[in-house]
């Protein structure tokens, strides 16, 4: 499953993710068991999330292992995915931590509007048929100044999937007060080998004085 898209994507894929859950861990970017690759990803955590405590919502979460490295930075976790398996693995793996996992689904996550500090999303937007509808909902679960982390890119090249850097930066345009891109691509530290494909992370910051029903 390297490259492909995270568990919990809902519409958009006919993967059948209980089943993948038992391996899903055995792709260096999943699992993070290799020390380096897991090195790589807690640093590129410690700049996209805030350095204060906060409340990090995890969608698509799989089985819970960037939800962990928020937790080990001091970050309060809810993480959602729609395969009941993965949401056990989570569970395991961050037993003990201030850290909650639901069942649901990505698009409509089973949690209240503007509770959230940052929403975290890896591999899942470009499953889903409406992402600008998504975005809009998922900066609804944000508080004031908080943020959209949201790690996609293009895989394949016969029958390429995926969205492209440009669109998801113009799809937020609108709904942040600042949009920062960063390619991901030439660091083969996060993926456990080199990759060609477009990989990148946005980072999405709402306005402070967002209104009472999101901006």
């Amino acid at each position: 499953m390297s490259g492909g898209v995270s568990s919990g994507a809902g519409v958009g894929t006919d993967i059948d993710w209980d089943a993948e859950s038992a391996a899903f861990d055995d792709e260096p970017d999943h699992g993070l068991r290799d020390p380096e690759v897991r090195a790589a990803w807690a640093a590129r955590l410690r700049e996209w999330l805030p350095k204060a405590p906060s409340d990090v919502l995890d969608l698509g979460c799989g089985t819970g292992s960037l939800s962990l490295l928020a937790s080990e930075r001091g970050h309060q976790v809810t993480g959602v995915d729609l395969a009941p398996r993965m949401i056990d693995l989570a569970r395991a793996k961050l037993a003990g931590r201030d850290a909650v996992f639901l069942i649901g689904d990505a698009v409509a996550p089973p949690v209240g509007e503007q509770r959230f500090d940052v929403v975290l999303v890896r591999h899942v937007l470009w499953a889903l048929p409406d992402p600008g509808r998504v975005l809009r909902h998922w900066c609804g679960l944000l508080r004031p100044g908080g943020r959209l982390v949201l790690v996609e890119g293009v895989w394949g090249t016969v029958s390429p999937v995926g969205i492209p850097a440009d669109r998801l930066t113009a799809l937020l345009a609108p709904l942040a007060a600042d949009v920062h891109l960063e390619p991901l691509s030439d660091d083969a530290r996060l993926w456990g080998r080199e990759v060609a494909d477009e990989r990148y992370a946005v980072v999405a910051g709402m306005a402070e004085m967002a209104g009472t029903h999101g901006p």
